[in-house]
C-alpha cells in the first residue's frame, strides 16, 4: 500500500512540475562586414568628416579608416567566434600597419565622438587624445578594442605577377601568393559582439590605390549554455593606434609611461589582461628594428616584462613581391655572402610584413573590489623625429567574470 501511495505522489508532482524551458538553437552564422572593399588615402576626403556610402561604409581620416554598423546574432548557446580578414594590394607596394577593431557599445563616447566639438576640445588638451578611458561629467569615453592586429605585405596580389617581381623571386618559393588571409579566435570578446555594433579597419596607407579587403565573423554554435554572454565583461584599458585624423602616431612612451586607473566598482573574478604590442619606424636604428623591452605593472607589481620580437620574417617571403632586396654583404655587418636579403626578411618588433599579431594573455586571477592601477612602459622607446617616425601601437583590455 505504501508503494502505491508513493507512486501516486511521484506522478502528481511530476505532472505539476513546470516543463524545462527549451534553449533555442540558431545554428552557425557567418556575418560579412566588408566585401572586397577598397581602403585608400585621399586628401580630398577631409580628415574629420564621415563619408557615408551606399554600402553603409563610412570613411574616416582621409580614407584610411573604414567603419560599418553591423547586426550580429545573439546566442543562447555558447558560440565560438573567429574573425577572418583577406587582403590584397590595389596598387600600394609597401608594408603597412593595420588594425581591425570594434567600438564598445557600452561607451557613451567613442571614436565617433571626435566629430563633437565639445568632446574634441576637451580631448585635445592631451597631445595624444583618445588613448585611454576618460570620464566627462556624466559620460564615459572608451577606446576601441582590437579584434585583429595585422601588417600588410609588400604589394601582394597587385604585383604578384609582374615581370619585376618575377625577376626578384628567390628559388626557394614556388610562386608569389595572390592574397593573404588571417584568422584569430576572438571568443573572449563575445560580450562586445552582439546586437548592432560598429566594426572598423585601419591601414596606414598613403596612396590613392590602397588595399582591397574582406572581413567576416564566423559564429560556431555549441550545445553549452551561453555563460560568457551572461557573466563575462570586457574592459578597454588603452589603445594607441591612430584611428582619427586628430590623433598622432604614438611616440609617448619615449616621454613616459601610460598609467590607467580602473575604478573600484567591481570584483574582477578570473581576470585576464590581453596585451597587443608592435614597434614601428625609425629606420635601421629605430623602434621597428631594435629590441625594446615592454613592461606591464599592476598596483606597483610587474606582471609582464618581455621583449616583443619576431625573427621568422623570412618565412613570409612569398607574400612580399615588392620587398626591396640587397646583397647581404652590402647590407649586413660582418656578412660576406653574395645571397640577397629582402626587407621583408628582417626581424622586427613583434611583427613581419604579412603577419598578424597574437595578443599576450596575462592571468590576473581575482582582483578585489578596489581601484587598480595599470602602468605600461617601454623605457627605451625613441621619440619620433623628422624622417624618423618612431611609434608604438599598443592596446590592452581586461576580460573578467561577474559574480
Amino acid at each position: 500500500m505504501k508503494f502505491k501511495i508513493l507512486a501516486i505522489l511521484i506522478v502528481i508532482f511530476t505532472s505539476c512540475a513546470k516543463p524545462k524551458a527549451q534553449v533555442v538553437s540558431i545554428g552557425d552564422k557567418t556575418v560579412s562586414v566588408f566585401d572586397n572593399t577598397n581602403l585608400y588615402f585621399d586628401m580630398a576626403l577631409k580628415k574629420d568628416t564621415l563619408i557615408p556610402e551606399e554600402t553603409g561604409v563610412l570613411r574616416l581620416d582621409a580614407g584610411r579608416v573604414l567603419l560599418k554598423k553591423v547586426k550580429l546574432p545573439n546566442y543562447n548557446l555558447q558560440p565560438s567566434v573567429t574573425v577572418n580578414l583577406t587582403l590584397t594590394s590595389n596598387g600600394d607596394p609597401w608594408d603597412k600597419s593595420g588594425s581591425l577593431f570594434v567600438i564598445p557599445s557600452t561607451a557613451d563616447l567613442n571614436l565617433l565622438s571626435f566629430r563633437d566639438e565639445a568632446f574634441l576640445e576637451e580631448q585635445l588638451k592631451d597631445k595624444y587624445p583618445g588613448v585611454m578611458p576618460a570620464q566627462f561629467k556624466t559620460s564615459t569615453y572608451l577606446p576601441n578594442v582590437e579584434l585583429l592586429r595585422f601588417m600588410t605585405p609588400f604589394g601582394i596580389g597587385h604585383f604578384s605577377e609582374s615581370e619585376r617581381a618575377n625577376d626578384r623571386k628567390p628559388p626557394y618559393i614556388p610562386h608569389w601568393e595572390k592574397k593573404v588571409n588571417w584568422s584569430q579566435d576572438v571568443t573572449q570578446l563575445l560580450p562586445l559582439l552582439e546586437d548592432e555594433v560598429y566594426i572598423g579597419v585601419y591601414i596606414d596607407t598613403w596612396t590613392k590605390e590602397g588595399y582591397n579587403l574582406s572581413v567576416n565573423l564566423d559564429f560556431k554554435e555549441s550545445d553549452i549554455s551561453n555563460h560568457i554572454k551572461k557573466i563575462q565583461t570586457v574592459v578597454p584599458i588603452i589603445n594607441t593606434v591612430k584611428y582619427d585624423g586628430n590623433q598622432l602616431n604614438y611616440d609617448g612612451f619615449s616621454k613616459g609611461d601610460i598609467t590607467v586607473e580602473i575604478p573600484a566598482k567591481h570584483h574582477y573574478k578570473n581576470a585576464k589582461l590581453y596585451y597587443i604590442t608592435t614597434g614601428h619606424g625609425g629606420h635601421s636604428e629605430g623602434d621597428e628594428f631594435v629590441k625594446k623591452e615592454n613592461i606591464v605593472t599592476l598596483n606597483g607589481k610587474v606582471i609582464k616584462q618581455f621583449v616583443p620580437w619576431r625573427d621568422d620574417c623570412a618565412s613570409f617571403r612569398r607574400f612580399n613581391p615588392t620587398s626591396g632586396t640587397w646583397l647581404a654583404k652590402d647590407f649586413m655587418k660582418d656578412e660576406k655572402s653574395n645571397d640577397r636579403i629582402a626587407s621583408s626578411d628582417l626581424s622586427r618588433s613583434n611583427w613581419c610584413p604579412g603577419s598578424d599579431v597574437t595578443p599576450e594573455i596575462i592571468a590576473l586571477k581575482d582582483l578585489e573590489k578596489s581601484s587598480h592601477t595599470f602602468k605600461f612602459s617601454i623605457p627605451e622607446a625613441q621619440e619620433s623625429k623628422e624622417n624618423e617616425h618612431n611609434y608604438w601601437m599598443v592596446s590592452a583590455y581586461i576580460i573578467y567574470d561577474n559574480e
